[in-house]
């Protein structure tokens, strides 16, 4: 099992989500996450004060797949997220040792 951890555009996170759903992804997590990278900050005017903004806004998407569902995992967020601009995100994928479903006490991929 992986867990897939992406960081994209906050206005792609829909386009992501129906992305998943077509692969078979039942759940995720969303966080709305602050950050930047290479695209850095920018520069605000504010009543007219200029402001730097430091951090922007991002949606931080977490699935746990099955092994065999990652690369097609992988690929739909790549393939919903990209709009060909600096700033698109990044995908993190970490190995998963266990995983538990509370409600039955099913653990493994049976869980996801």
């Amino acid at each position: 099992m992986k867990l897939v951890t992406a960081i994209v555009k906050p206005f792609r996170l829909d386009d992501v989500r129906n992305a998943l759903s077509e692969v078979g992804i039942q759940g995720m997590t969303v966080t709305e996450v602050k950050g930047f990278g290479r695209q850095r900050g920018h520069t605000e005017l504010y009543r007219g004060a200029e402001y730097v903004v430091d951090f922007l806004p991002k949606a931080k998407i977490e699935v746990a797949v099955s092994d065999d569902l990652l690369e097609r995992t992988v690929e739909a967020i790549v393939d919903s997220a990209k709009t060909g601009k600096v700033g698109d995100g990044k995908i993190f994928v970490t190995e998963l040792e266990q995983a538990w479903r509370i409600r039955t006490g099913e653990t493994g991929d049976g869980a996801l």
